[in-house]
């Protein structure tokens, strides 16, 4: 088939069945990649699990974010190293956005490692804010540890669903 017909990845629920694909890619991206048991516990949840999907390529990338009272924690947003700069974290981000704002959710937080400089980019043109710093949150080998910037992007409310 010529690939300017293929379909584009659709993004679905991530399941516990889908872990052995997610693990490749997490591990691909990630000198310290979250545990199978960090999905796990994370699906078991019930936090927002979505995976972006391709019928060739397989999972292209995906989010897990934390539910709160208004707001949601962005907790992992990975796209796998061979797709990236190709807008795909842009559609995570997209649907996520979109997730939040039909849930009437007013504040999306993240962490991001200092120095992840295309991600805290990518984020602030996004509209996300650094609000914060935390210190030594990250592993970083040899008994390192790396700062998070603390991100977050307030969502308005839709017109029609504010408070009078």
């Amino acid at each position: 088939m010529n690939a300017l017909l293929q379909p584009h990845p659709v993004l679905v629920p991530m399941t516990v069945g889908d872990l052995a694909s997610v693990m490749v890619v997490e591990h691909s991206a990630y000198s310290f990649p979250w545990t199978r048991g960090n999905f796990i516990d994370s699906l078991a949840a019930g936090y927002l699990a979505q995976m972006l999907v391709h019928d060739t390529a397989g999972v292209v990338g995906y989010y897990l974010a934390m539910p709160g009272v208004d707001e949601i924690h962005l907790l992992n947003l990975t796209v796998a190293p061979a797709l990236q700069r190709r807008g795909h974290s842009r559609t995570l981000l997209d649907d996520l956005e979109r997730r939040c704002r039909e849930s009437h959710v007013g504040k999306i937080w993240l962490e991001v490692r200092a120095s992840n400089q295309r991600a805290r980019q990518l984020y602030a043109q996004r509209g996300f804010a650094e609000v914060g710093l935390r210190r030594g949150y990250y592993p970083a080998g040899a008994a390192r540890r790396e700062d998070a910037i603390v991100m977050s992007l307030a969502l308005p409310a839709e017109h029609g669903h504010e408070l009078d």
